[in-house]
């Protein structure tokens, strides 16, 4: 049993990898997800305090620590950080004409 396994390097978006539409808008979104749901986290909040503070159901915040992304506009995302009590800060940084433009989250 010495079948050869094949590895790809990722491209550093794995829905780019996956060939999905708007794959840097879903990276985007996971990446705010995960600073909402570590937020909600270190807050001790439950799902059911978290959606009374963000003014949702919980069923939404169950779906949204699920990753299921859809009916979440990145807007909505902020305004959820902002809630929780994240600043939110959008920083456009002209890059050197050799590099590929990126679009990412960063925490600090």
């Amino acid at each position: 049993m010495n079948e050869e396994i094949k590895v790809q390097a990722s491209s550093g978006n794995v829905f780019a990898d996956l060939e999905l539409a708007n794959s840097d808008e879903l990276l985007i979104k996971a990446e705010l997800v995960r600073q909402i749901s570590n937020s909600i986290v270190a807050k001790h909040l439950t799902q059911t305090e978290a959606a009374n503070l963000l003014g949702v159901d919980q069923p939404k915040i169950s779906a949204l620590l699920h990753g299921k992304l859809s009916g979440f506009s990145t807007d909505r995302l902020f305004r959820f950080l902002n809630a929780l009590g994240s600043d939110v800060e959008i920083r456009v940084i002209a890059r050197p004409q050799s590099d590929e433009a990126q679009t990412r989250i960063v925490s600090v």
